[in-house]
């Protein structure tokens, strides 16, 4: 079978297709991990740092929307950046794209292994780690809407466990577990927004997947909306049941809080449902994850950051396969080796600039292409410098670092290729 570079991806994802890939990048390990280090920071009052890292998102979700609609090809952000500002920009995002993701996904890959296992022990947790990282990259390489429809399955069942989670827990809430509400004031509060925000970064996925979306002007913006809004009501939902359930101390002190909430309830097969949850949770991350990297390295190859090889669609699937494969060798290789712990730290500040790249470009569209008001982007923008300077300063000279390396790899890429 020849693999073309001309023959395009097929704009066959649905509106319901793409909220289930905003939904499953979302609802993984910001939900199950992330909302335990939160209230480690902040106490109860972590809903209030919830709630605003959810509005920045959705300042920040918005900008995306207004992009991918105007710019509806492979990239997103990166696309933006060296169409509305210089390539500089436009690199620096789909650099800090690629190494934000690829180290996410090494980690997310590991917790399924460790969730799983608690399921069906039939092999070790890496051994399990590594046939899901196989699997989700072969369903990747057969087809965008295979992956669609299979995206949408492992969503179905993580928003049903929490659901179950939630109504469960209604009845166990205890109103002494939200005192003292804010034992760590605002600061505590801000250091939780912080936190949280990742979580809500998913959304993104929608964007860069823009080129294989049906009606991408309509749907984008729909789809990216309704992502966020159900993302954060279902955060919400979930956390005041799991501190008014288990209290903060215990939800700062587990690595797996919602497991601590289920183990804490008698609701029938609570607890293997909730780790059922978090199984599918992961594998939905890790799919949108393999689906998000594969397009960004069709973008930067199509613009020779980096090697050409990487533009190739196959003719018959209609897919970046070259890219997909990579994608899963890395992913193999930080899921056996451990994901290196600064690069993971380095990638939320490298996350925070891809975002403000984001908002910069919504700022610089022409009038007649904007859908919102320029106050959208600005505060967006706003939201993601506050953050990135309140992160330690070894974590942002870790992530300057990085971006380095990339041009000095462009450079290399540049000089071979042309």
């Amino acid at each position: 079978m020849k693999n073309s570079v001309d023959k395009g991806l097929r704009r066959s994802l649905t509106l319901m297709d793409a909220v289930g890939i905003g939904l499953g990048a979302i609802i993984g390990a910001g939900i199950f991990v992330v909302t335990g280090i939160a209230v480690g920071v902040s106490g109860p009052a972590f809903i209030i740092g919830l709630l605003a890292a959810g509005i920045i998102a959705a300042f920040n979700a918005l900008s995306s929307a207004q992009l991918a609609a105007v710019y509806p090809q492979s990239g997103g952000t990166y696309e933006y950046g060296y169409i509305l500002l210089n390539p500089v920009f436009g690199f620096s995002a789909g650099w800090m794209f690629l190494i934000s993701k690829l180290s996410a996904a090494g980690v997310v890959a590991i917790g399924f292994g460790s969730y799983f296992y608690q399921l069906v022990p039939i092999t070790s947790p890496i051994n399990l780690s590594i046939i899901a990282v196989i699997l989700l990259t072969a369903a990747n390489y057969f087809g965008v809407k295979k992956v669609g429809n299979l995206n949408i399955a492992i969503v179905a069942i993580t928003i049903t466990s929490l659901l179950y989670l939630t109504f469960s827990g209604i009845p166990e809430i205890k109103e002494e577990n939200f005192k003292p509400f804010a034992p760590f004031g605002i600061s505590g509060i801000a250091e939780a927004a912080a936190l949280l925000f990742f979580a809500f970064t998913g959304f993104a996925r929608i964007a860069t997947l823009a080129e294989e979306v049906s009606e991408p002007k309509k749907t984008i913006p729909k789809a990216i909306i309704i992502t966020i809004v159900t993302a954060l009501l279902l955060f919400l939902a979930i956390s005041i049941i799991a501190i008014g359930v288990i209290g903060s101390e215990k939800m700062a002190s587990s690595t797996s809080p919602l497991q601590l909430v289920a183990n804490a309830l008698s609701t029938p097969a609570v607890s293997i449902i909730i780790n059922l949850g978090a199984s599918t949770a992961m594998l939905g991350v890790l799919l949108s994850q393999v689906l998000g990297i594969s397009r960004m390295m069709l973008a930067m190859g199509r613009r020779r950051d980096l090697p050409p090889i990487f533009q190739r669609i196959h003719s018959r699937y209609q897919v970046p396969h070259i890219g997909i494969m990579v994608t899963g060798v890395i992913i193999l290789l930080f899921t056996l080796l451990g994901s290196f712990e600064f690069i993971v730290r380095a990638a939320t500040f490298t996350i925070l600039l891809y975002y403000s790249i984001t908002n910069i470009a919504a700022i610089r569209q022409p009038l007649k292409e904007r859908i919102y008001g320029k106050f959208i982007p600005a505060f967006g923008l706003l939201g993601c410098l506050i953050m990135s300077v309140s992160l330690p300063i070894n974590v942002i000279v870790s992530g300057v670092g990085l971006l380095l390396i990339g041009f000095v790899f462009r450079y290399l890429v540049h000089k071979v290729y042309g």
